[in-house]
């Protein structure tokens, strides 16, 4: 059977761009930015999206796209069906497995806000009681499974359709719908008493106000924000024709997602500032801060709408890459139909979210599970998915392609259709060294012991 492929370039970068655009972008970077000082951080940020997540990037789209193949047929024929490396494609659709299932019920959160928000459950609510709503979400197991569900089914329906009628004619629908909100809360935040003092603060060099943690956070953020060392872009990377220009690529890919983070951090910081809120407020700067605050705003219900679909359409644009990576693996190395593997793997992921679903109320396996491993399911699998599978499938992916891939297959890959020949050693040179360095340091820090 003939391997399906992207119908367009622009097809390719809008679904890679939704891969790497998701809840990290939009409701994680404004907050770690809080947390962090605002401006120097952004600007540390940057430097290392240019300096390590690039790199990473264009690396594993070459090994998609050089082998044709989803991450373990991908190592299986670039360094041998017997090679340890092909552990490396394994820990792919782990991560895709593990990741889906708790972001899925995130992702419900959002369905859940889009809903109260366009029916306006918010409206004429102190900030006290919209405040609590959270705790209400998070706490109730028929919601949570009811929203994860929900998700996981909308995820399989945009999979089962393939590669062009599925994916990509949905990336073509959603990134440019995404981008049209986020300008549109923008454009409202403009107008808002705030918003200078929101600018100062994100982009203002506010040195005393970065420490080394956060320096380590950056990288991290920058790292993770682009869906990196999880299979999704070597996958994709598997569907481009051999007239692409991976880094051509790879830099809008990257430039669509760090665009999206700096927008998200330039709507949510003035509606923060105006209404005196504090920038540092955690996780929960987007679920308790923005409602309480789009609810005093005139026309806050349209305005929290947009800003609550944004967030299921950034979810969806990611979920869509995780649950192919798993599926991949099924039609490649099965040959399962798309269908088949789609529904099986889908389901699969939807019962191992349960747990993830239950974790806020009610524990499938009591108190003890929290005893044993300090967190509760969704705890764990979060910090399983970001402090160990990715940072590894991260430098996995840097040292092979640097280290152990043929040499004229990389450099063939790399030059093939491509404008930027005269970066080859410049790319190979950060892939060597500098990747490797940061990625460890971004892994002892997420471990606590740098």
């Amino acid at each position: 059977m003939a391997r399906a492929h992207w119908g367009s370039r622009i097809g390719f970068v809008l679904a890679a761009a939704g891969s790497a655009v998701g809840l990290g972008n939009i409701w994680k970077f404004p907050y770690v930015t809080g947390t962090n000082g605002g401006g120097l951080f952004v600007l540390v940020y940057l430097a290392c999206i240019a300096l390590i997540g690039l790199p990473i990037m264009i690396g594993e789209i070459l090994l998609g796209r050089a082998a044709q193949s989803s991450p373990v047929g991908a190592f299986r024929k670039l360094a041998g069906r017997q090679s340890p490396w092909v552990g490396l494609g394994w820990m792919g659709v782990a991560a895709a497995f593990i990741i889906l299932s708790y972001y899925s019920v995130v992702a419900g959160w959002t369905m859940h806000y889009a809903v109260l928000a366009i029916t306006g459950r918010f409206a004429g609510l102190g900030p006290e009681r919209v405040g609590a709503v959270f705790g209400e979400v998070y706490a109730s197991a028929p919601i949570n499974l009811g929203w994860h569900l929900a998700f996981m089914a909308l995820t399989m329906a945009v999979v089962v359709g393939g590669v062009q009628k599925g994916i990509e004619r949905w990336a073509r629908i959603l990134m440019p719908a995404l981008f049209l909100m986020l300008l549109a809360l923008l454009l409202r935040g403009v107008f808002l008493p705030g918003f200078g003092e929101a600018m100062g603060f994100v982009f203002g060099l506010h040195a005393d106000r970065l420490t080394a943690s956060g320096v380590l956070e950056a990288m991290g953020q920058a790292f993770f924000s682009l869906s990196l060392g999880m299979g999704a872009m070597l996958t994709y990377g598997s569907y481009m024709g051999r007239d692409a220009d991976i880094v051509q690529s790879s830099i809008s890919v990257s430039f669509l997602d760090t665009m999206v983070a700096l927008l998200a951090a330039v709507v949510v910081f003035p509606i923060t500032f105006s209404f005196g809120m504090e920038p540092a407020g955690g996780p929960g700067l987007v679920f308790k801060n923005i409602p309480i605050a789009f609810a005093q705003l005139p026309a806050g219900g349209l305005l929290g709408s947009l800003f609550f679909l944004l967030l299921v359409f950034a979810a969806l644009t990611s979920s869509v890459s995780l649950l192919e990576v798993a599926a991949a693996y099924f039609i490649d190395e099965r040959g399962w139909s798309r269908r088949k593997a789609v529904l099986v793997t889908g389901t699969a992921i939807l019962l191992l979210g349960v747990p993830s679903a239950l974790s806020g109320g009610t524990t499938l396996f009591g108190s003890g599970f929290e005893a044993v491993f300090g967190r509760n399911w969704f705890d764990l699998f979060d910090w399983i998915a970001s402090n160990l599978l990715l940072p590894a499938g991260g430098m996995g992916i840097a040292v092979f392609t640097a280290w152990r891939l043929d040499e004229a297959m990389r450099r063939e890959e790399f030059l093939t259709g491509s404008r930027w020949g005269a970066a080859y050693l410049g790319w190979l040179w950060l892939l060597r060294f500098v990747v490797p360095v940061a990625v460890l340091a971004v892994f002892l820090h997420a471990l606590g012991l740098v």
